[in-house]
């Protein structure tokens, strides 16, 4: 897949006033509902609270799309590169400068069996578990002692659902708001297991990034949370309870 780029522009006045340097790149990839390449309604929840505070910060986004795995590997060696969603794993501390967390993701198994109520339970009961690969879920997984041969490993932006149905797969173990907005309403009821991982969602930059930016973009984020602008974007995407 090549380079694409979509400018988000505010406002013809606004962006007339803003040098070459308040403009930023932000590398997102099609992960619904935390981020959405190009969607109807906007960017996903994520997506959403970066732009947002990115404008915020008086400054210009630009969306890069390319493969997650060369994003990610792009921004870090990069300078001044945003990125994201990106969970603060120990494997990724010291690659990106961590601006701020932006929401915090908990993750479940889902299946159309009874739900299982550990990772021990789910190793026993299910032969073949689907999960995102190279994501933190991945490697949650093998550290809770699920072994390499039950795993199958799927690429970003694949649907497991008909991995489901089909019972090519036991259990699907991902973020909770993924499965709530993909599973669709006329399918068979999904069976959801306690969260049994959490983490939180950052926004992130890449190692070589300018203090200066640091500090508007985190303050920006901050100043969101406290208006409750996480809430508001939540409901754009999700189910209601």
């Amino acid at each position: 897949m090549g380079l694409s780029r979509c400018s988000v522009f505010i406002a013809a006045s606004f962006v007339a006033s803003v040098h070459a340097a308040d403009h930023v790149e932000l590398y997102i990839p099609e992960a619904p509902p935390l981020t959405f390449q190009q969607y109807h309604n906007g960017h996903g929840i994520v997506g959403d609270m970066a732009l947002k505070a990115i404008i915020d910060a008086g400054l210009i986004a630009t969306l890069v799309k390319m493969p997650w795995a060369r994003a990610q590997l792009n921004v870090s060696a990069g300078k001044d590169l945003l990125i994201t969603p990106l969970s603060r794993t120990p494997e990724r501390e010291d690659q990106y400068t961590w601006i701020a967390p932006i929401m915090s993701l908990e993750r479940a198994f889902f299946s159309l069996g009874p739900p299982v109520s550990s990772f021990e339970d789910a190793r026993k009961r299910y032969n073949r578990i689907a999960v995102g690969l190279g994501t933190p879920q991945e490697t949650t997984l093998l550290q809770a002692g699920i072994p390499p041969d039950q795993i199958v490993s799927i690429k970003l932006g694949e649907i497991p659902i008909n991995m489901l149905k089909l019972g090519r797969v036991d259990a699907w173990y991902t973020g909770i708001p993924e499965a709530l907005f993909l599973w669709p309403e006329d399918g068979p009821r999904l069976q959801r297991s306690p969260v049994l991982n959490a983490s939180d969602i950052y926004l992130a930059c890449s190692k070589d990034c300018n203090p200066k930016l640091v500090q508007r973009l985190k303050q920006a984020i901050e100043g969101l949370h406290k208006k409750g602008t996480l809430e508001d974007v939540k409901r754009v995407y999700l189910p209601e309870p």
